[in-house]
């Protein structure tokens, strides 16, 4: 099995800005692996110190790109994992994912994590079928 790296830009850039040892995206057999991301600002590639709505849907956007990249999309996910600052915000963040898998959700699992090594709350990364 060969696996393929897919640059994802602006994310790709962003991380190797960091000097993140990372891909954005990887493929193999027909199965896409997407990286869990801080909320980068689309324009500027800094991390959003942002309220934890906006993060959310931020990552989420970042994944769909970084799916839509790779020849998939939301449809086709098969797992998530979040990994979140606080329990606290798991009602919030349970809202906003709901809209983005409206029917037929992936498996999924929501970690809460002790803390970052920047101002962000969140990251998701996930699997999906091409």
């Amino acid at each position: 099995m060969k696996r393929e790296v897919i640059r994802v830009e602006p994310l790709s850039s962003y991380l190797a800005k960091w000097n993140a040892p990372i891909s954005a995206v990887t493929r193999a057999n027909n199965m896409v692996f997407v990286s869990g991301f801080p909320p980068f600002d689309p324009v500027a590639g800094e991390v959003v110190a942002a309220p934890i709505e906006r993060q959310t849907e931020i990552v989420l956007e970042q994944m769909k790109l970084c799916l839509e990249t790779a020849g998939t999309r939301l449809e086709n996910v098969m797992k998530c994992n979040i990994y979140c600052s606080s329990a606290e915000h798991f009602a919030t963040v349970n809202a906003i994912y709901a809209g983005y898998f409206p029917v037929d959700p992936p498996a999924r699992i929501f970690v809460c994590v002790p803390e970052w090594m920047g101002p962000f709350d969140i990251e998701i990364d996930c699997v999906a079928a091409v």
